[in-house]
């Protein structure tokens, strides 16, 4: 059945709704080299300095010199790259006091970026997010944890040789946090158990990343997490609140950081809920067109994964479909709806040994010297993988998803600094550009296939369906039945019964959304201001290939202003 919903990896995490007001930007037109800017240079400063204060960070954008450590996770970390945004901040500030003339069209959009983003990391950290920082997906033991994946086997030992001092670090912060009132809810704490109880075993993914089972490191990290996993359960774990819900004051917070616009949370609920009856009203059409008028939805999607021409056997031949796919729609997008650069052209897909159930994409670095990545995290035991569920999902990770998105964004060195190219990510702009990638190709003919458009809509209503679940259990709203009110167990059969995910994954899914509040909504949501945006740039005049052309020009900046942008 469905692998969980995909995310972008991307090293640094989001931490920071801005607290400084959205400034209005220019329509940007490039057509000749810039020379970089004060602005320009002091994001590039700010990068380089991230790098030193966060090797993981480093690592994922490709910036060597500290691939062998890890940052410790400890206050003093979290309250130094407070420090260094709000350096960067008051920069910006500066070179805006001094008028107009000092900034190009392409320094206002990097302006009104850098206080939307960095006014909403100061923000968090105000609150003490950052120190509480715990849950089952995008939290410092996954960033260990996947970051080993992208680690050069020369540095693996010497990273290794850091996690210990690494977790040490990261619960001085919990313990600041506890003593604070703030600890991640006990759902949260019971799966980052799991996940360190599964990198402490053995035969666990540290012993099968090159170093050797016997190295001294790998023993030693594996006995880290173990002990860590220890402390979470004798020390956090009694501390912990029951209730996944996180209210709607953090909530606003949160939304704004991963949708990059302000919403109205109430509108946005309704919403998710009439476009699953709009979505689950197409699938039972499909689902009569396929196998007939007797047939339900849920039938259908039992029938077409009986049908072998949909079936693949094995992780080889998963990886082999999924690169097959990918790079066939690399190789004709080119040229016809995209100019695709020869560098991003080439994309890996594997296999990811951690077996979380997740689906994620990790960019090239800024010089292409590693490509981009699609990574499939497959459960223990999962052996049959169906076609008709996951081309959609190669879509999204790949070409025109993740894949081009943030390719594209690396090749315009010309006028974007480095901050914009590698660091500056937005989840409603990243997710929901995928998401409409996905759409896009049905729009192209790429999905024609009755079974591969129920996929399509199958992961449509998921992520229809997680808009309604999120913003209903985080805050606290009556359930659609008006029975009660949203919680885990309603969650869960509310989530079942709009997706055809296997078990383990859908549990994993719904912790996800549990704990890390705002994040699955932006993929629809994103996906909705894009189309509303789309729909406006060429009611203006312009074709869709030139949006297209013109919006991602931009790198992952918030829709708002994105929307300035495009629009002038």
């Amino acid at each position: 059945m469905r692998g969980s919903g995909c995310y972008f990896y991307c090293g640094f995490p989001e931490r920071f709704p801005s607290r400084h007001p959205v400034t209005r930007v220019a329509c940007l037109i490039v057509t000749e080299q810039r020379t970089p800017s004060k602005l320009d240079r002091a994001c590039d400063t700010y990068v380089h300095n991230l790098a030193k204060l966060s090797p993981l960070s480093a690592t994922a954008w490709g910036i060597h010199g500290r691939d062998g450590d890890i940052e410790n996770f400890s206050p003093e970390y979290y309250d130094s790259l407070a420090v260094e945004a709000r350096t960067l901040l008051a920069t910006v500030m500066e070179e805006e006091a001094a008028g107009d003339n000092t900034l190009d069209d392409v320094d206002k959009v990097t302006a009104a970026v850098l206080k939307d983003r960095l006014g909403v990391e100061l923000a968090k950290h105000e609150r003490g997010e950052n120190y509480r920082d715990l849950n089952n997906i995008a939290s410092p033991i996954q960033s260990i944890r996947d970051t080993l994946n992208l680690t050069p086997k020369r540095h693996m030992q010497s990273r290794l040789a850091a996690v210990p001092a690494a977790l040490e670090g990261y619960k001085e912060s919990l313990t600041l946090a506890a003593s604070q009132g703030n600890v991640a809810a006990i759902r949260q704490i019971n799966e980052v158990i799991t996940q360190c109880i599964d990198l402490a075993k053995d035969g666990s993914m540290l012993e099968r990343l090159g170093v050797g089972r016997h190295a001294q490191e790998v023993p030693q990290a594996r006995a880290a997490f173990g002990e860590f996993a220890e402390w979470l359960k004798q020390e956090l774990a009694p501390q912990a609140p029951t209730d996944d819900a996180v209210g709607r004051e953090r909530y606003e917070l949160f939304s704004h950081e991963f949708v990059g616009a302000h919403l109205d949370l109430d509108e946005a609920y309704d919403w998710g809920l009439e476009r699953l009856k709009d979505i689950t009203a197409e699938q039972e059409r499909i689902a009569t067109e396929l196998y007939g008028s007797d047939v339900g939805v849920k039938e259908a999607m039992e029938r077409l994964n009986k049908e072998e021409r949909y079936q693949l056997h094995g992780t080889d031949a998963l990886k082999e479909w999924m690169q097959g796919i990918a790079d066939k729609a690399i190789s004709d997008l080119n040229g016809t709806h995209f100019d695709i650069p020869e560098p991003v052209r080439t994309i890996e897909c594997l296999i990811d040994p951690a077996g979380t159930g997740g689906i994620f994409y990790t960019p090239p670095t800024d010089d292409f010297s590693r490509p981009g990545r699609m990574w499939w995290s497959v459960p223990a035991g999962e052996e049959v993988f169906y076609t008709w569920q996951e081309l959609t999902t190669v879509y999204h990770e790949g070409a025109p998803g993740h894949h081009l998105q943030l390719g594209l964004a690396l090749t315009e060195r010309d006028k974007l600094n480095l901050w914009r190219r590698v660091a500056c990510w937005n989840s409603g702009h990243g997710e929901g550009w995928a998401l409409y990638a996905e759409q896009l190709m049905a729009e192209l003919g790429y999905l024609e296939d009755p079974g591969f458009r129920m996929g399509l809509l199958d992961a449509q209503r998921f992520r229809a369906a997680r808009v309604a679940l999120d913003i209903g259990v985080h805050l606290g709203k009556k359930t659609p039945d008006g029975q009660g009110v949203w919680d885990a167990d309603y969650a869960g059969e509310f989530l079942r019964s709009h997706t055809a995910m296997a078990d383990a994954n859908l549990r994993f899914e719904l912790n996800r959304y549990l704990g890390w509040p705002g994040q699955a909504p932006s993929y629809a949501l994103g996906q909705r201001l894009w189309q509303e945006l789309r729909s406006d740039a060429t009611e203006a005049g312009l074709s869709a290939v030139e949006f297209h052309a013109k919006a991602l020009a931009q790198g992952s900046i918030p829709m708002e202003i994105l929307r300035d942008v495009v629009m002038g």
